[in-house]
C-alpha cells in the first residue's frame, strides 16, 4: 500500500449532512481507511444496505458504490436478499441504535442466530438523533430525553453481549476516541466471514449531549474517555459498578458455518437428486 489515503477517493462530490461534532464523521472515515489498507482501490467489491436514521445517511447516497436507502429497521433483510444472490460481493449494513436494535431487534437477532454473512456497524448514540432526541432502546437509565424529560426508567440494551448470545462469529465495541481499535477491528471484519458486528458508541452533542450537560464534541470524548474500560478491566467489577460505564474490546471471534454456505450447500444437493 503506497497510495496515500483520502476519503475523497470513495465519496462522491456532496455536501455532507451532519451536524458539527457528529461522531459519524469519524466512523465514515475510519471505515474507509480501513477499507483503504486492506488495498480496495474502490468500492466495486461491496454494496451498503441502510436504514434510516443519522448513520443510515453514512453509505447512501455518499461512497461511490452500490448502496440501498430501506424503510427503518429493514436493511438487514435487504441485505439478506443481495448476499443470497451475490455471495462474492461484501454486504455492509451502517445503521444507528434506533434502526438496528430498536425497530429492527427481530431481523438483528435472528440475521445472527442463522449466521448470515454480513458486516453490520452500528453507531450508537444512545438517542433517535434525527427525529429530535427521544428515546431509544440504548439509552443510558435515569437519562433525560424529549420523551424521557424526568429521566429514562428503562434499563438499556447491550447489543454487543446480545450479539455474543445470538452466535455472531465477531463482536466488538468502540467509541469514537479509539478509531486506531475501530479500524483494525473493521479489517478484521471485513476479511471474516459469517455475522460479525462492531458497536460504535458515538457522541451526538445536538440532539443528546445537551440534555445531559455535555453541550460539545469536546465534552462527550472526555465523557466516553473517563467512563470507558476494557473487557478485561470489566471481568473484576461487579455489575452494580460497570451500570455507568462504556465496556470496549473484541467480545467474541470465532468460525461457524454460514447461512450462505448451508442454503447453497442444499440447493446443489437438490439438484443433484433431480439429476439422478
Amino acid at each position: 500500500m503506497t497510495e496515500t489515503f483520502s476519503v475523497r477517493k470513495y465519496l462522491r462530490d456532496l455536501k455532507l449532512p451532519f451536524c458539527p461534532g457528529c461522531g459519524i464523521f469519524t466512523v465514515m472515515n475510519t471505515f474507509l481507511r480501513a477499507v483503504h489498507e486492506l488495498d480496495h482501490k474502490n468500492l466495486s467489491k461491496f454494496v451498503f444496505c441502510s436504514g434510516i436514521g443519522c448513520s443510515a445517511w453514512i453509505p447512501s447516497p455518499y461512497f461511490i458504490a452500490d448502496s440501498i436507502h430501506t424503510p427503518h429497521g429493514r436493511s438487514i433483510p435487504v441485505a439478506t436478499g443481495i448476499k443470497l444472490l451475490r455471495p462474492d460481493l461484501n454486504v455492509v449494513v451502517f445503521g444507528g441504535d434506533g434502526d438496528i436494535v430498536g425497530i429492527g431487534l427481530s431481523h438483528f437477532i435472528h440475521a445472527t442466530r442463522r449466521n448470515l454473512d454480513l458486516l453490520v456497524i452500528m453507531v450508537n448514540n444512545m438517542v433517535y438523533g434525527m427525529t429530535g432526541g427521544q428515546v431509544a432502546p440504548t439509552t443510558p437509565f435515569g437519562t433525560k430525553t424529549t420523551t424521557t424529560p424526568y429521566g429514562n426508567f428503562e434499563y438499556p440494551l447491550d447489543a454487543a453481549r446480545l450479539a455474543v448470545t445470538a452466535g455472531a462469529c465477531y463482536v466488538a465495541r468502540w467509541t469514537t476516541t479509539h478509531p486506531n481499535e475501530l479500524k483494525e477491528s473493521i479489517k478484521k471484519a471485513i476479511k471474516m466471514q459469517g455475522f460479525r458486528f462492531i458497536e460504535v458508541v458515538s457522541q451526538c452533542p445536538t440532539a443528546f449531549g445537551r440534555r445531559i450537560g455535555l453541550k460539545s464534541a469536546k465534552d462527550m470524548l472526555k465523557w466516553f474517555k473517563e467512563n470507558t474500560i476494557s473487557i478485561e478491566q470489566a471481568e473484576k467489577w461487579s455489575e452494580e459498578h460497570l451500570a455507568e460505564k462504556i465496556i470496549v474490546g473484541e467480545f467474541v471471534r470465532r468460525q461457524r458455518p454460514t447461512l450462505v454456505e448451508a442454503v447453497y450447500k442444499i440447493i446443489e444437493e437438490a439438484q443433484k437428486n433431480e439429476e439422478n
